[in-house]
């Protein structure tokens, strides 16, 4: 029935009032004021008209249909007036009113009979504690927000009531028009998976923008996120966010992990164009509602001075798009139609005296230019700049095959410029840096849509013993599973592990080295030790037999002394293995959004410049490979300075398996390969290390850092 929220015939304001500053006589007044075409029903059974309409001492007086019902009563009345309107038939009801989960046990039990109602009565349910709802086509302002935007195609979701109200006071200032703005409060029914699916199917909206501070069900809000995002922009600013859950987790990955993390993971899967600030949010939206998406990365400046070109050429370099130089013939063409002194590389720089005419030849010229994708177009105020004229030539000569974004600097010179800008639906920032910015999200956002279709690959693996390991392990009350039964899990799943064997004894020890071959590594074997270098519990490079008994000598006199309540098993005895890069794969089981995947480099890589990625399982090969670009390293994989590439390709299927292995199995909270050792072109690479953690208590294991 949302519906009835959305295009309601019918509105009933219960707790209308005839005193101005009242909430109940503000969304009355908002109501006639913004020309709502359908009927307004006021409910105060103390009143007999509000504003010139018949006021109704409640619903049943009334007699007719209700499509929505706007409750504007104190807390304890509520519920009455919920009943009042689902009587009069309506399917949907927005609680204005305060005083509910927000405020303590009580208010969560008042708000829950609330949503019962709604639920028998197959109504849906807006609030409570909200701002309401605006739709701007059928000029119905069902808010106590005092404006009613113009008509566009931007849509507004927000958790905040005040933020939606600084949204409409911007969006006046700007001219900008919005086609729905809902404020979603407590999200006792309706939430922001509700209004993604019913603005991805609305014609009014080209642009979805929204304020989130929490998300109720991850995967299902991943799942109409993407679904949105496959129809048009999605425009999330996401505040809220912590490192909550960091503290009590015992690997790399999980202690790397946080809220934060998770949303951006999330988001990078589902399309969602992610704003880190409230600019940011409408930078974005405004650009993507008012410009097509470019084909690809080449952007060609144009500007009447020097300084802002070179400002807005590095801020494109440093999104990663590139400053392409015009073709050759359109170089050429341009250069017989602009002065001397003018530059026809890129930036096209058309002088400070630059009328609107050279501005349009510019701008023509590159979009005439097959290997320009996007445009800005830069403006600053100089004694003979006409900035609403200019405004005027470059909207009449866009022709709508690639973006266009305009910078016009400046302040009073420049107002008339862009105020011209947005009557001609084009975006316009006060710097350079902003326009690049929103050209960015646009790039990546038209790149996700040209994503190849998501196709999740199967491997070959022994689920069963895997099972069994873990089942193992769970009936024992074991959450940190050891070096040798991980290692087992990760041969099970394809994974290319050492041989080796635990080792409770120091002949023990020996013997297995002597069976697998030296040179062999050692390391301590205990559930209450995870950090084992930290404590002398690894020893590498063992070359024979009598540097095994040394070795090993030796680890249990260090761990004595810096664990001596460890409970010591014994040694974990295993092939070296060849040389390589060291990198990290990890997985962190997050409560919203499931299994996160880790990728990084080790060492310094990981321990200090915190240089890792992360993406949701299940992984395609493509989303594997975009992990291993997605870190500031990458250029160390693919081989710098006469050094060969890592096998990027193994290393990607690594991580598939890895992901393979978190969907299959739930019971897995935590897992690090660290590290991985991954060789040239045609080798496999090795698990050097790992470890598991299942889900339920963790234990009280001694607890370093690596």
């Amino acid at each position: 029935m949302i519906e009835h929220l959305l295009e309601p015939r019918c509105v009933a304001v219960v707790g209308a009032s005839r005193t101005p500053g009242k909430v109940g006589h503000e969304i009355v007044a908002n109501l006639v004021s913004g020309g709502f075409e359908g009927t307004i029903v006021p409910v105060n059974p103390s009143a007999e008209d509000v504003l010139g309409l018949k006021c109704y001492p409640d619903l049943a007086s009334f007699g007719g249909k209700v499509d929505l019902g706007v409750v504007a009563v104190p807390s304890p009345a509520v519920k009455a007036a919920v009943t009042d309107i689902l009587n009069a038939g309506a399917g949907a009801v927005c609680v204005i009113t305060a005083g509910f989960r927000e405020v303590g046990q009580e208010g969560a039990r008042m708000e829950q009979e609330i949503v019962e109602l709604c639920r028998l009565r197959n109504a849906r349910l807006l609030g409570p504690n909200c701002l309401g709802l605006i739709n701007s086509r059928i000029r119905m302002n069902a808010s106590f927000a005092k404006r009613m935007p113009s008509f566009g195609g931007i849509s507004v979701i927000s958790q905040s009531g005040a933020l939606c109200t600084a949204i409409l006071d911007w969006a006046a200032a700007r001219h900008l028009g919005l086609a729905k703005v809902i404020s979603m409060g407590n999200k006792a029914d309706l939430a922001e998976n509700d209004f993604l699916q019913a603005f991805a199917e609305d014609g009014d909206t080209t642009v979805i923008a929204a304020y989130l501070e929490s998300i109720g069900s991850g995967k299902d809000f991943v799942k109409a996120a993407e679904a949105a995002a496959s129809k048009k922009p999605v425009v999330i600013l996401k505040a809220g966010t912590t490192l909550a859950g960091a503290k009590a987790a015992s690997s790399h990955t999980g202690s790397l992990a946080g809220a934060d993390i998770a949303y951006g993971a999330a988001f990078r899967r589902s399309g969602v164009i992610r704003a880190e600030t409230f600019e940011a949010l409408f930078d974005y939206a405004t650009a993507l509602a008012m410009q097509p998406l470019p084909k690809g990365n080449n952007v060609a400046i144009i500007t009447n001075a020097g300084g802002p070109g070179i400002m807005a050429a590095d801020a494109v370099e440093q999104a990663g798009m590139r400053v392409t130089p015009l073709a050759t013939n359109v170089a050429t063409a341009l250069r017989e139609k602009l002065p001397a002194a003018a530059s026809v590389g890129n930036p096209i720089d058309v002088l400070g005296d630059a009328d609107p005419v050279r501005y349009a030849t510019a701008l023509n010229a590159a979009q005439d230019d097959d290997s320009i994708d996007a445009i800005i177009v830069i403006l600053t105020p100089q004694a003979m700049t006409r900035p609403a004229e200019t405004a005027r030539a470059i909207a009449g000569c866009l022709n709508g095959s690639k973006p266009v974004l305009v910078s016009f600097m400046g302040g009073e010179d420049v107002m008339p410029g862009r105020e011209e800008l947005v009557a001609c639906n084009l975006p316009d920032y006060p710097a350079p840096e902003r326009a690049v910015a929103a050209l960015r999200a646009m790039c990546d956002y038209a790149a996700w849509r040209r994503r190849p279709e998501r196709v999740v690959a199967r491997f070959p693996v022994n689920r069963r013993k895997a099972e069994r390991i873990i089942l193992r392990h769970m009936r024992t009350g074991r959450l940190q599973m050891g070096e040798a039964p991980a290692k087992d899990i990760m041969r099970s799943y394809g994974f290319n592990v050492p041989d080796g064997a635990v080792a409770a004894t120091c002949q023990d020890a020996v013997d297995v080295a002597i069976r697998i071959g030296f040179p062999v590594a050692m390391k301590i074997v205990s559930p209450d030790v995870i950090h084992k270098s930290d404590v002398g519990g690894v020893r590498l490079n063992l070359a024979n037999p009598d540097a095994v008994r040394d070795a090993y000598d030796l680890m249990m006199l260090r761990i004595g002394r810096a664990a001596p309540e460890a409970n010591l098993e014994g040694v974990y005895v295993e092939k070296m293995g060849e040389r390589g890069r060291e990198v990290i794969l990890g997985m962190t089981r997050d409560p919203q959004f499931g299994p996160m995947l880790m990728f990084g480099l080790g060492g310094i890589f990981v321990e200090v410049m915190r240089d890792v990625t992360f993406h949701l399982a299940p992984i395609t090969r493509d989303e594997a490979l975009q992990m291993l670009r997605g870190t500031r390293s990458y250029k160390l994989l693919e081989g710098v300075r006469g050094q060969k590439s890592v096998d990027l390709d193994s290393l990607a299927a690594s991580i598939q398996k890895l992901s393979q292995l978190a969907t299959d199995f739930p019971e897995v909270q935590e897992l690090d390969i660290n590290p991985l050792i991954v060789g040239t072109v045609g080798t496999d690479p090795l698990v050097a290390d790992a470890r598991i953690t299942l889900a339920g208590r963790r234990d009280n294991a001694w607890h370093g850092s690596h």
